[in-house]
């Protein structure tokens, strides 16, 4: 009884191994992984791969994010189930060629010979011709015509006939298995390049991803991959006059560290620029220094002309700043002062500013920045103002032409800027973007002053209008003067003075009394605004400018009357402001201005600026006078072993494919036999693929026979070669030795 238990038991597993091999190497089961696959590229092409998890959550949301990091969608190339899929894909695709393979070269190697003159008779193609020659010589014709018609052929005798067997584009059958090897190389390729070997070195070796920021030298060597490692992505940044001898391998949840076997020195980075100041090269002068030999090797990398160097590829990814030294000057937001006090720092590192408490992160610095300032004339400054378009405009817009664009383009170089951020004692911060140099807009010279309060913000723009020297000198001693209450009364003073007749006191009176009010009120200075106005956020200053008065209004003045009262004040508060002006002028010893449409324009933006600067939310604006460029090289260092067998895997694809569909295997048979008046010849012929360019090159290759042998031998009668009624009959293929080749 056992016996049989385990005989049966026996037979059970090797049912359950020929099932599980059949369905492994079954065609539906590989085309189910490779749309798998597909979609997973799809996912890993859509989705930015490898970026820092703050950056999805800010994108999906909490709740997609871990969703989506669960399903390692972040890094989809190198996640276990795309790796088990491959693996599995390998494993399909070999066994179908292990299968069939053999049978493939069998089929393409046999001249199927074993057929008779009734198997020739059923196929589809074939004709008949009686011909007034001997058997031998229509033997020689035929042999002869097969040859130049490219067929390869065998002739065999049999019971008192003659079987020409011939055969074309047999090599076919390589297409497919070259077509399903190529599959197999390309997945062990694309295996290789991946981060499977160091997975591997994770798993095998107690390599750990290290977190945090820590000095390369310092990092142990549990956080390391050998020079050895067989492959490698990563990053190396590179500042002008240092030099690098590691790459930094980002993962999901910390960085490897990557030692080379070479140190990489940037002499110089280069830049070239087109008319438009837009960027046309990217390049870096670099020394390779091979640590066993000590050789200096110069060479050049440039955007996709990487530079290789012991099996390691050097690509140009990006540049940065290297730590550039900016020369600034400090002008108070606050106060009466307008005094600038010098100030300076290097880009990626940290200042006090001043006794505030608080310092400054400088970021980033760019000397050249190519700006749309087509919608550069206050659609989008630090108050959100949005210009009024119509219906129409916005629909002619978007209509008509496909190359039309909504947001047309005005491309201008603006000059170097710079990047930064003030934190405060508490640990917050608020980001700036300053220009160097005036921007025109709307053809008025303004210093652009951006602010954000998070880093996915856009940036808000406080748009400080340009001085005669080209300086906001005096916009800086008109915000000062604001804040001083006796220039404030002295402006009121000399505007009610200037606007009503010495006759009506009262009238002067009254009219000095309200300038100074709304000027109070402007400043930020009226003690009975101290909450601040619905969006501005706490801590960002006073209450003052536009939303001062606004706020006043609405609280004093009914609200038919708001609109007459708001353009009142403002004509009052432009008029004060000007003389405010000229108060600050004869300070600083300056002439008086005159009243013409550039000044008066001057005043207008000057408003606008002091209005915003209560949102700017710093004490003091860094106004960029000089700096000294340092740049950095961001190369992307590569190891990859496995393109050169994904090179090979696409040229077997490309063979395999260009075999199987431009090769065609055509057999052809001539069966002859003795004849009373001669021989009887009887031809048929075949091909995997039934094609109309089969039926014409059957009907040629049918009348080129009859030619040959009437020309040669005489034929008395011939047969047509396509018979409608009979079929290839399947004893007719079989005893032909045809079968499928397919999956």
């Amino acid at each position: 009884m056992s016996v049989t238990t385990s005989g049966l038991q026996s037979k059970s597993g090797q049912r359950f191994t020929r099932s599980s091999v059949e369905l492994l190497s079954s065609m539906r089961f590989a085309i189910s992984l490779l749309v798998i696959l597909a979609i997973a590229s799809i996912i890993g092409t859509v989705l930015t791969q490898d970026d820092p998890y703050p950056n999805y959550v800010n994108q999906f949301g909490p709740f997609w994010a871990d969703i989506f990091r669960a399903l390692s969608l972040y890094t989809v190339y190198s996640a276990w189930w795309f790796m088990l899929i491959l693996g599995f894909l390998m494993v399909s695709v070999s066994l179908c060629v292990i299968r069939n393979a053999p049978k493939m070269i069998a089929d393409m190697k046999s001249w199927k010979d074993k057929v008779r003159e009734a198997s020739l008779r059923a196929f589809h193609h074939k004709g008949e011709f009686e011909v007034t020659g001997s058997r031998v010589d229509a033997t020689a014709v035929l042999a002869k015509l097969s040859a130049k018609l490219g067929y390869k052929f065998v002739t065999r005798e049999s019971d008192g006939a003659t079987l020409i067997a011939a055969k074309r584009g047999a090599l076919t059958k390589l297409g497919y298995i070259s077509a399903h090897v190529a599959i197999v190389v390309i997945c062990i390729g694309g295996l290789l390049d991946s981060n499977l070997p160091i997975k591997l070195q994770m798993w095998l070796f107690d390599k750990t991803p290290i977190r945090g920021n820590t000095v390369i030298n310092e990092i142990g060597p549990e956080h390391r991959l050998t020079q050895g490692n067989p492959t490698f992505r990563g990053y190396a940044w590179v500042p002008e006059g240092q030099h690098v001898s590691t790459a930094i391998l980002n993962q999901p949840d910390g960085s490897l560290i990557q030692d080379l076997p070479f140190s990489i020195e940037l002499n110089k980075f280069i830049v070239d620029y087109y008319s438009t100041g837009m960027p046309k090269l990217f390049a870096s002068d670099i020394v390779v220094i091979d640590h066993k030999t000590g050789a200096r090797v110069p060479a050049r990398v440039e955007v996709n002309k990487p530079f290789t160097y012991d099996g390691v590829s050097i690509y140009q990814s990006s540049f940065q700043d290297g730590g550039s030294q900016m020369q600034m000057t400090a002008f108070p937001m606050t106060g009466t002062g307008a005094t600038g006090t010098p100030f300076g720092g290097t880009i990626g590192g940290t200042a006090p500013l001043g006794k505030t408490g608080q310092t400054v992160e400088f970021a980033d610095f760019r000397a050249i920045n190519v700006e749309n300032i087509s919608n550069g004339s206050g659609q989008n400054d630090a108050r959100g103002v949005a210009a009024h378009q119509t219906l129409k405009e916005a629909f002619d817009e978007r209509l008509g032409s496909g190359a039309k664009t909504s947001k047309p383009l005005d491309l201008h170089n603006v000059g170097p800027s710079v990047q930064y951020k003030v934190r405060d004692k508490d640990g917050q911060a608020r980001e700036y973007n300053n220009y160097m140099l005036p921007v025109d807009v709307a053809g008025e010279r303004m210093f652009l002053a951006g602010m954000r309060m998070n880093p996915d913000d856009p940036f808000r723009y406080l748009r400080i209008p340009a001085d005669s020297g080209g300086t906001v000198k005096e916009w800086m001693n008109l915000r000062a003067a604001l804040e001083n209450p006796q220039m404030r009364a002295a402006a009121a003073h000399s505007f009610a003075l200037r606007s009503v007749p010495d006759s009506n006191a009262d009238l002067q009176q009254h009219l000095e009394e309200s300038a100074l009010r709304v000027m109070t009120l402007f400043a930020g200075a009226d003690p009975s605004l101290s909450q601040p106005p619905a969006g501005q956020p706490a801590g960002m200053g006073p209450v003052g400018g536009f939303q001062a008065v606004a706020s006043f209004i609405d609280k004093s003045v009914p609200k038919s009357e708001q609109e007459k009262a708001a353009g009142l004040l403002l004509r009052m508060l432009e008029g004060a402001t000007w003389d405010l002006w000229q108060l600050s002028r004869a300070q600083q010893g300056e002439p008086q201005a005159q009243p013409d449409a550039d000044n008066s324009r001057f005043v207008q933006s000057a408003i606008n600026a002091i209005s915003d600067s209560f949102l700017y939310g710093s004490p003091v604006y860094l106004q960029l006078d000089g700096f000294k460029q340092i740049q950095a090289s961001v190369f992307q260092l590569t190891r990859a072993p496995g393109k050169k067998v994904v090179y090979l895997g696409s040229l077997l694809l490309v063979l395999g494919i260009f075999s199987m569909f431009y090769v065609r295997e055509r057999r052809l048979w001539f069966w002859l036999k003795d004849s009373p008046h001669g021989s009887h010849v009887v031809m048929a012929m075949s091909s995997a693929r039934k094609t109309l360019d089969f039926e014409k090159e059957f009907a040629q290759t049918r009348d080129a026979v009859g030619g040959a042998l009437d020309a040669s031998l005489g034929v008395t009668h011939g047969m047509d070669g396509q018979d409608s009624a009979a079929s290839d009959a399947p004893h007719a293929a079989s005893s032909a030795g045809s079968h499928d080749t397919n999956r």
